[in-house]
């Protein structure tokens, strides 16, 4: 028996194969590779390449494969240029699930791991998000998730769909020198990408209601993120009580002006972010709560803040050297 992961080539996804096989769970992947890379799938692991929307090849990869449980990451994760693609974001994240679901159903598969995302609350109006935080999406991104909790929720009293949503925030850091963020929007390869090209990071807005005036976010490494997912995975099969939803936070959560100054500690790249305008809509603080998690599915920060920044520091430059072998 084996999991599919759904995105398993990309960041995330690559990062929750490497956990199910660490844990004794085969795996197998299914990626587009519109985000994703083929090198993350390690080798020796079944690699079905192509869309979710494909629902002959969801057949036909339930039907080769002997699949017990779907860990649901690939998406168009993109929340901020969703509001300029909404079709297409509804597309590649409510109907490629409803496809998958489909085909999960005539396979008689019945045990899923949603990737959702902290975008489901919008702007929360509480200094610390729990799973009971009203749930008001500002983008198509936010509002693609929170419909495809809806689709897990109503094919469960429908059909009997085990399943359980993982609401992530800010997923960094770099569990193998081999896999890194390749995002063209997150914080963290901006940074590094501006470093290494001789220019000066940037944070929009230093006039936030907080310590230092920067927005308070939630991090997490990505490891430990990847933990859960097989937490999740082992409680669906075992039967045991699992809520529908949790979220993975902090607790307590750093600045973006702590991590300016830690990424500079780190690389040894001294350095003073460039301010600009802050972005409409930043909430001075999003910060979630893990308990739920930290009960249920072996949830808790490994790492610290120094540790995300350097894994995620050593995967990149491992990979600016590979780039110049390869040249």
């Amino acid at each position: 028996m084996a999991w599919l992961v759904t995105g398993g080539a990309g960041y995330i996804g690559s990062h929750v194969v490497r956990a199910f096989l660490a844990d004794g769970i085969d795996v197998v992947v299914v990626d587009d590779l519109s985000s994703g890379h083929a090198e993350f799938v390690p080798a020796g692991v079944p690699f079905v390449q192509g869309t979710l929307l494909d629902a002959d090849l969801l057949r036909r990869t339930f039907a080769e494969y002997d699949i017990s449980g779907v860990v649901h990451i690939a998406g168009y994760k993109y929340a901020g240029v969703s509001v300029q693609r909404p079709l297409h974001t509804y597309e590649q994240n409510v109907t490629a699930t409803a496809v998958l679901l489909a085909a999960m159903a005539e396979a008689d598969v019945s045990r899923i791991v949603f990737s959702s995302s902290a975008a489901v609350y919008g702007t929360p109006h509480t200094d610390l998000v729990t799973e009971a935080t009203p749930k008001s999406p500002e983008s198509p991104y936010g509002e693609t998730k929170l419909i495809g909790e809806w689709l897990l929720r109503d094919q469960g009293i429908a059909a009997g769909l085990a399943h359980t949503s993982l609401r992530y925030f800010n997923v960094v850091g770099s569990g193998a020198l081999e896999l890194r963020d390749t995002s063209p929007h997150n914080l963290f390869p901006l940074v590094f990408d501006a470093l290494l090209a001789g220019r000066t990071p940037r944070i929009n807005g230093n006039d936030y209601q907080t310590a230092d005036g920067t927005c308070v976010r939630d991090y997490i490494h990505v490891a430990d993120l990847a933990i859960s997912h097989v937490a999740a995975a082992r409680r669906l099969d075992a039967g045991e009580p699992i809520e529908a939803v949790y979220n993975l936070g902090s607790g307590d959560g750093v600045s973006v002006g702590q991590i300016m100054s830690t990424v500079a500690a780190v690389t040894g790249i001294d350095f003073t972010p460039e301010i600009a305008p802050r972005r409409a809509g930043d909430p001075d603080r999003i910060v979630a709560s893990g308990e739920l998690a930290a009960r249920d599915l072996d949830w808790k920060m490994r790492h610290s803040l120094e540790e995300m920044v350097q894994s995620a520091w050593e995967s990149r430059q491992a990979a600016s050297v590979d780039s110049e072998v390869t040249i």
